[in-house]
């Protein structure tokens, strides 16, 4: 897809360390079940976006806050390995985990443990950086964090930031939310000021936007391999979304791009064994739409 590459993108928010474990089925109350596969990964709302934003465009800058342990070190290192520029804040342990069940009929059922460590605007970060961001997914941040990150062009958020989004008192370009959670519906409905544009995703049914752009709805894109598991999707749509916007595709072109990316996501193992990878695909000399 022409010109994403030349995009500049940028996640805030943070990180969990998870094991997965890929079962038949979620065990029943006091059951033992063996696991097939097991595989301890850096996952989350903001990794695994920002690790999609790298495969669109080839790099990608991720603000978050890890903790001084085996498994925030690992975190960063894992990220940073995947082609990710990583800012941390420094927390105390333990880094926020998470137990993945990841089940034959494709679903993902997680277990957290510890309290969500994001970064904070008063972190001792290069901010500055953001200055020259295209594109910005917020999953995670204080008040301060999420002020930084309307430094970039487009400004995306997910409600699961939480009541900071109103303490922050920035006006967002794009709140993603799902159609099929009540909580997410009403952070929607009472974010003041309101978001430029509101995008509503309906699962197997695609989705929906309306705002100051008009108006829309995108069907749901076929997958291009068998179902695998789901854990991922939806933060590789939001990815793919601000990425087509920050590159310039228009709001329709851009919701299918984030519907490609978590269609293609749900035929891997994991987050990021099957997400849209487009750096090998982009023709010499190509440039941002509406450039040139």
């Amino acid at each position: 897809m022409p010109g994403l590459l030349r995009a500049r993108m940028a996640v805030v928010g943070h990180v969990e360390w998870a094991d997965m474990l890929v079962v038949d089925r979620v065990p029943r109350p006091g059951e033992i079940r063996d696991a097939r596969e097991f595989s301890a990964v850096a996952a989350g709302s903001g990794s695994v976006a920002a690790v999609q934003m790298a495969k669109l465009t080839g790099g990608a800058t991720f603000f978050t806050a890890l903790a001084e342990d085996g498994p925030g070190r690992a975190s960063g290192a894992q990220l940073r390995a995947e082609g990710v520029v990583v800012y941390e804040g420094v927390r105390r342990p333990p880094q926020r985990r998470g137990f993945v069940h990841l089940d034959d009929d494709g679903e993902r059922t997680i277990t957290i443990l510890g309290d969500r460590l994001v970064p904070h605007g008063d972190d001792p970060l290069p901010w500055d950086v953001l200055d020259g961001i295209d594109g910005v997914y917020v999953t995670g941040g204080d008040a301060g964090a999420i002020a930084a990150a309307r430094r970039a062009r487009w400004l995306v958020v997910t409600p699961r930031v939480g009541e900071t989004l109103h303490e922050a008192g920035v006006r967002v370009d794009v709140l993603i939310h799902s159609g099929k959670d009540e909580r997410e519906r009403l952070v929607a409905e009472q974010l003041d000021p309101s978001p430029r544009i509101l995008v509503t995703t309906l699962g197997g049914d695609g989705g929906r936007w309306s705002g100051e752009l008009g108006e829309g709805t995108w069907p749901p894109e076929p997958l291009p391999g068998p179902r695998v598991d789901a854990y991922g999707a939806g933060d590789s749509f939001a990815a793919g979304l601000t990425t087509g916007l920050a590159g310039g595709l228009p709001i329709d072109e851009a919701v299918r791009l984030g519907a490609r990316c978590g269609a293609a996501c749900m035929t891997g193992r994991g987050p990021y064994t099957a997400q849209l990878d487009l750096r090998d695909l982009e023709p010499a000399g190509s440039t941002v739409p509406g450039e040139g």
